[in-house]
């Protein structure tokens, strides 16, 4: 029986994805859930950018917070217990957060979507689904993406 499951957003389909079959699950076994979002503060290097770099990097917490205040409202809606954790980060991947977290909460299974990709674009792209597979200590649940005929 899980009864701490960990959730990352990030706004895109597969998240959302994840999120609901989380819901689903957590409605199942009385659990609650921690949705998770990394704010990732990518370093600009051009000088212009330098100046707007507060401006954006304001932009980023924002939108985050909005993303995981609509996230909880969703859970909330589902009569799940929930609570969330935005953390900040220069670069780098967000797997080595989720991990971290997981271990942290203590969480009894993370739950997230994947995207699926394959290839080159995994190699350029990374994937932080497969680093949390192969780094936590906690059961994962993938919840893939909409294949595309690109993958």
């Amino acid at each position: 029986m899980y009864s701490n499951i960990l959730v990352p957003i990030d706004g895109s389909d597969t998240a959302n994805l994840g999120l609901g079959e989380a819901i689903k699950l957590a409605q199942d076994q009385g659990a609650r859930l921690r949705l998770f979002h990394v704010v990732n503060e990518l370093i600009l290097t051009s000088y212009d950018a330098a100046f707007a770099l507060p401006q954006v990097i304001d932009g980023l917490r924002a939108a985050g917070a909005a993303l995981v205040e609509d996230a909880e409202a969703k859970v909330r809606r589902a009569g799940i217990e929930v609570d969330s954790l935005c953390k900040e980060s220069i670069g780098g991947q967000a797997g080595v957060h989720i991990v971290d977290q997981a271990t942290a909460w203590p969480a009894d299974l993370i739950v997230m979507g994947t995207h699926g990709r394959r290839g080159i674009r995994r190699m350029v792209m990374g994937s932080d689904a497969e680093y949390v597979v192969r780094h936590t200590p906690v059961p994962v649940l993938l919840i893939r993406g909409q294949a595309s005929s690109h993958s």
